[in-house]
């Protein structure tokens, strides 16, 4: 059975943290495999901040055209919106049900997780793969579950937020993105 890493985001933009979390899980841990799974409209963030998923997909794919085992998924594209992991999930298995999705979140998101949708039925169904954030310890309730794998993935201090705040002030953002997610965000005049 091959065992994919599903690495949800609004990817807005892809920045250099995603990419080392991805490569990191994709290379350091069990996985054959990670998707960087574009949401259309994370139910916990505000949409209106958020870019066209199609330039958001077009950034994820110019990022990791030359990455191995790390691939783009639209799967919530075409499913209704906002998107809830639980029902991609459930969707996924159904249509692929020789492989294994793991959840790849950060430990800011393991804080909220009591907060999402059916979160008891992915504690029970599928593997926790968690990557460190700053400020964010395991909540000691989750450090123990047999679900939950807590990684030592390198520690990410920036976001797509400093991304963002950072080019509407007009800063270099030079190797936060890679060059061809820059040039593509200069060329549309994203963020500005």
């Amino acid at each position: 059975m091959r065992t994919v890493g599903l690495f949800f985001g609004s990817f807005n933009p892809i920045h250099t943290g995603h990419l080392i979390i991805a490569n990191y899980m994709a290379h350091y841990t069990d996985l054959d495999e990670v998707w960087l799974v574009v949401s259309p409209h994370n139910p916990l963030k505000k949409k209106d901040s958020l870019i066209n998923m199609y330039d958001r997909l077009e950034m994820v794919n110019l990022a990791i055209e030359h990455a191995d085992g790390i691939r783009s998924s639209t799967i919530e594209f075409s499913l209704p919106q906002p998107s809830y992991t639980i029902d991609t999930l459930t969707y996924l298995r159904e249509k692929q049900p020789a492989t294994q999705f793991v959840l790849i979140m950060g430990s800011d998101n393991l804080a909220t997780f009591h907060k999402w949708k059916n979160y008891e039925l992915l504690l029970r169904d599928y593997r926790i793969f968690v990557y460190p954030r700053p400020d964010y310890p395991t909540p000691p309730e989750l450090a123990d579950h047999p679900s939950v794998t807590v990684t030592d993935t390198p520690l990410m201090e920036f976001s797509s937020t400093f991304i963002r705040n950072a080019v509407k002030a007009d800063k270099n953002i030079r190797y936060f993105v890679p060059d061809s997610v820059m040039a593509f965000i200069e060329s549309k005049g994203l963020y500005k």
